[in-house]
């Protein structure tokens, strides 16, 4: 059966592509991942910017904690705000899936004309008896080499920087937990970004 699981997969992966190559969308030369992401969840559809524009900035979906005895889950989404360069102009914003709690930040954008090229992740590690958030907070590196970390959680750790995109980020991939009802909650575990050359 986990054959045929993967097949469609790469099935949906590649419908994925068309659709987007049908709006426009070219293509990406690299992914970029790091390797402290969470174990629970699953990809969602990888969402891209269009055709030509690179993220200048981004934004979270973060629930601020919960207390005892409360659920926490920490980051719950990323956006991109896609651009030519120029925050003010061409703006376009990109999110995979998101969870659902928590509130969306203010973008943090990279200073004029540059773009976002890496990422790290901040992720606590599971526990086996309390409240496991997975991915609390990201990092990216712009293009002129200035970092900018988002407004998330302090739990866990930032791990290594990923690889950098030669030109800029211009797609990203969320790894979510879907909502376990009374079972413990975690949402993003997970970030992969797309790196385009054009």
């Amino acid at each position: 059966m986990e054959p045929r699981v993967g097949a469609d997969l790469l099935l949906l992966w590649a419908m994925c592509l068309g659709c987007a190559q049908a709006d426009g969308w070219t293509g990406y030369s690299t992914v970029i991942e790091v390797t402290n992401g969470g174990p629970w969840g699953d990809w969602a559809w990888p969402e891209m910017c269009p055709d030509g524009l690179f993220a200048s900035g981004f934004s979270l979906k973060v629930e601020p904690p919960q207390g005892i005895p409360g659920d926490d889950t920490a980051m719950n989404g990323v956006r991109l705000h896609c651009t030519r360069g120029n925050a003010e102009h061409s703006t376009r914003v990109v999110e995979s899936q998101s969870g659902r709690w928590g509130a969306w930040s203010e973008p943090l954008w990279c200073p004029f004309g540059s773009f976002l090229v890496a990422f790290s992740l901040r992720v606590e590690a599971p526990v086996i008896l309390g409240d496991n958030t997975a991915a609390n907070n990201v990092r990216f590196r712009c293009s002129d080499s200035t970092e900018l970390e988002g407004p998330g959680l302090a739990w866990g750790d930032f791990g290594n920087w990923s690889e950098p995109c030669p030109k800029g980020i211009c797609g990203l991939q969320v790894k979510i937990e879907q909502p376990r009802g009374l079972r413990d909650d975690t949402a993003v575990n997970d970030l992969r970004f797309f790196c385009c050359s054009s």
